[in-house]
């Protein structure tokens, strides 16, 4: 009844917001994805990513039997549209063929399977569809913000950065300086976020085939709730990022062409009209978010898992900053974020107590506070960084203390190993 009931709540919110983006005059999330099944995809890695997680609950000969007709019908679409000249309209070559498989996978567990093996390659199926509906209905959000809110608090956040030096400003003069080849780099890794994820899933999962049930609680999870909750500050707080407000790229709707070599200036801030193009996807930085959490769910891996998280969290704070996406004040939010996130997915998993309702309500509250100290002290910030760029830090950082030393309480305790008591020997 539970995953009934899901299933139920994701299909109207994935109809509403196909509606609302027809309102636009734009294809929703429900079109775009069941155009993937003939044209080319958006993002080819991210359905072969999302059969992954499919597979997770088939057997090795299942899972080879699937990766081979994936690229064989791959293989065949190449062809087809290279014999009938079609394009690839910015798309992807290949992931058809994982989304086929997918959808095979549904036909045969609505045909060919019963019972507990029915609902187990079910819910495969629905995470790995979950993953791409992810995507899909982030870019309608995404689509709805810039079409709502017509004016954007862009010099709200630039003028409290201060507080922290505007290391969008200083991270982006040194990514200037690699060249394309940095640039290149942290594009893919910025890029081939939701790649990261389903490796450290993966990890997570690697038992449902043989245990032949799900964890209680994994980084999808998180991942989703996330990305269910984000858009919605996004339409509390719609800011569009330095390198559109004060970059190029925001063509004669930026204020000025500042970015990153020149810090924005100490004006009073305001309201500033802005396109309705530009998404409003700042406030929190969800890519921080979700590096997080895959920094947070690969600490229970091997070490090279463990490495793999902490570089990926890096890199995507480079990128971020970087590339002119975000502030640093919409960082540390994401980072807050998603912490009370995790510890209230933690306590739901374990039932809630005194301390995992303290932590979800800390969290909640630095947040908030946060949120109201950009939108109406940005100028008292700035005049006082010596005092609210600590206080800032020393605020994620509390949140970060609180939820490692809650989250440690929660986790299994080793049975402590007893020495051999010497016996006496038989004479």
């Amino acid at each position: 009844m539970l995953w009934t009931a899901a299933a139920v709540v994701t299909v109207g919110f994935l109809v509403a917001l196909e509606i609302a983006a027809r309102h636009y005059g734009l294809p929703g999330p429900i079109v775009t994805q069941a155009q993937e099944v003939v044209v080319a995809p958006k993002s080819g890695f991210l359905l072969y990513a999302s059969m992954a997680l499919t597979m997770l609950v088939l057997t090795w000969r299942q899972r080879l039997i699937a990766l081979c007709a994936a690229i064989g019908i791959d293989i065949v679409f190449l062809l087809v549209r290279w014999a009938a000249g079609i394009g690839l309209n910015g798309g992807h070559p290949f992931g058809n063929g994982a989304l086929w498989v997918i959808i095979g996978c549904v036909v045969i567990a609505l045909t060919r399977r019963t019972g507990r093996e029915r609902m187990l390659l079910l819910k495969g199926v629905g995470l790995g569809l979950l993953l791409v509906a992810g995507r899909k209905t982030g870019d309608t959000w995404l689509l709805i913000t810039s079409k709502t809110r017509h004016e954007v608090l862009d010099q709200y956040v630039a003028t409290a950065d201060h507080a922290l030096g505007n290391p969008s400003w200083l991270v982006g003069r040194l990514v200037a300086a690699t060249g394309p080849v940095g640039a290149h780099f942290l594009d893919a890794v910025y890029t081939q976020l939701p790649v990261a994820a389903v490796a450290v899933a993966a990890y997570q999962l690697r038992h449902v085939a043989v245990e032949r049930r799900f964890p209680s609680h994994h980084l999808v999870r998180t991942f989703l709730v996330i990305g269910l909750l984000g858009p919605g500050i996004y339409m509390i707080f719609p800011v569009v990022g330095p390198i559109f407000a004060y970059g190029a790229d925001g063509g004669h709707w930026a204020l000025a062409d500042l970015w990153p070599n020149t810090p924005p200036p100490l004006d009073p801030p305001q309201h500033m009209p802005f396109d309705g193009i530009t998404p409003r996807n700042c406030m929190p930085s969800l890519h921080t978010a979700w590096a997080t959490a895959i920094f947070i769910h690969s600490r229970r891996g091997p070490r090279f898992l463990r490495y793999a998280g902490t570089f990926w969290l890096i890199a995507t704070l480079g990128a971020t900053l970087g590339f002119g996406y975000h502030y640093g004040a919409d960082i540390i939010a994401g980072v807050v974020f998603t912490l009370t996130i995790e510890a209230g997915l933690r306590s739901l998993e374990l039932g809630w107590d005194r301390s995992g309702t303290l932590l979800v309500g800390y969290g909640t509250a630095v947040f908030a506070a946060l949120l109201v100290a950009y939108r109406y002290l940005p100028t008292v910030m700035a005049d006082t960084p010596w005092v609210f760029g600590p206080l800032m830090v020393l605020s994620m950082i509390s949140v970060i203390y609180c939820y490692v030393r809650v989250t440690r309480q929660w986790d299994p305790k080793e049975a402590p190993v007893r020495s051999a008591q010497p016996q006496p020997e038989l004479v």
